[in-house]
């Protein structure tokens, strides 16, 4: 999967923004440490986890526990890792750009 710069406006959203960059760097991570991490209420993670889903940037997969009812762990797909990681580097690009302009 290549890393080249490819800006992507499904990603740079705020929160999906934030939602991958927490996902980037972990297998998977559980509904509820995504929720509290990000400071975010249950039904605008939700929401904004299923446009990921519905791209294929995301996958929610309920898993039991040995106490207590299941939990949803979401994880990155290939596809939604290379969309972050190429969108990551349009950022850069963009931010190296405006540094090297003439009023620098």
């Amino acid at each position: 999967m290549s890393d080249s710069a490819e800006f992507d406006e499904l990603i740079h959203a705020p929160t999906r923004l934030r939602l991958c960059a927490a996902l980037e760097p972990v297998t998977a991570l559980e509904f509820g440490v995504l929720e509290e991490g990000l400071g975010i209420s249950t039904s605008l993670l939700s929401k904004q986890l299923r446009v990921l889903a519905d791209a294929g940037y995301v996958t929610l997969a309920k898993r039991r526990q040995a106490v207590g009812r299941p939990r949803t762990w979401v994880s990155l797909t290939a596809s939604g890792r290379g969309a972050y990681r190429r969108h990551v580097a349009a950022l850069r690009a963009i931010i190296a750009s405006g540094s090297s302009g003439p009023d620098r």
